[in-house]
């Protein structure tokens, strides 16, 4: 792949849109490549990925205006499915994806973060959704996932105005997690650039994650994303059988008889995601 790469640290993915002479845009071929990047995570091995940016400016700053700027009614609407079917990938994947955020998420940028579990970003961060100062409404899921998680009243702000808010704005709003900040000494030398310190956060938030019943996790993903989508009463029930489907396996026997083990001789083995 040209503008997506991918590694693997133990049971942690890391998957880097690597387009930073663009701002790492989001264009048909990254939107296909994102595709394929997520479609080849081995599930046996990895139990959490990390989406980030290359460079220390972008996330993502957007869908590639240059390619937008001459399609048709059609076309328009066709490009909004290609994003939206690889975000909705992302958002229903089964395992869980963290976003780190290390600049700019704009437009495209700001919903394929959205589409992520939990959005960490550096200070330098900066979000927004400015299509309607480009003769578009957000086609990738902004207007939807924005509003959910933000409220409609904030998200009708931020679209209606196409005003960028920064890191510490966003965190107020609860657009994302949580804001890393450089590491300084006594002396006022940064000795971690924030984009240093974002990755090494996030790389600590997959590897809690993954040390996890794999199973539970997964479990409790699809709980909480389908639950959105349905009424209190319907939702239990979803929980109930995610819960339910937890018993018998290795992972529920395993973790319950490790914690009433009084003496603990045992050094807690991983989970073994069965």
């Amino acid at each position: 792949m040209e503008f997506v790469l991918y590694e693997q640290k133990g049971a942690v993915g890391i998957i880097t849109i690597n387009r930073p002479k663009a701002l790492n845009a989001l264009n048909s071929q990254v939107l296909e490549e994102l595709d394929e990047a997520f479609s080849s995570v081995n599930l046996d091995e990895v139990r959490c990925l990390i989406l980030t940016g290359a460079g220390e400016k972008s996330f993502v700053a957007g869908a590639d205006i240059g390619e937008m700027s001459t399609l048709t009614k059609a076309e328009g609407e066709a490009f909004g499915k290609k994003g939206n079917d690889v975000f909705r990938k992302i958002e229903t994947f089964p395992i869980p994806v963290i976003a780190a955020i290390n600049g700019f998420a704009l437009g495209g940028g700001c919903e394929i973060s959205m589409s992520c579990d939990i959005r960490i970003c550096s200070d330098n961060a900066v979000f927004g959704q400015p299509e309607v100062g480009l003769g578009i409404t957000p086609g990738f899921g902004g207007t939807q996932r924005l509003a959910r998680l933000v409220g409609a009243g904030m998200a009708k702000q931020m679209i209606y105005t196409a005003r960028n808010i920064k890191a510490p704005e966003a965190l107020r709003i609860g657009l994302v997690n949580d804001v890393i900040a450089a590491t300084v000494d006594a002396e006022g030398n940064v000795t971690a650039t924030a984009q240093e310190n974002l990755m090494a956060a996030a790389e600590k938030m997959a590897a809690g994650i993954a040390k996890n019943a794999p199973i539970a996790v997964r479990n409790c993903k699809k709980a909480i994303n389908d639950g959105l989508d349905a009424t209190m009463d319907d939702a239990l029930v979803i929980e109930e059988k995610l819960f339910g489907d937890c018993f018998e396996t290795e992972d529920q026997q395993y973790g319950m008889a490790f914690f009433l083990d009084k003496n603990k001789e045992k050094v807690k083995e991983p989970f073994k995601n069965k």
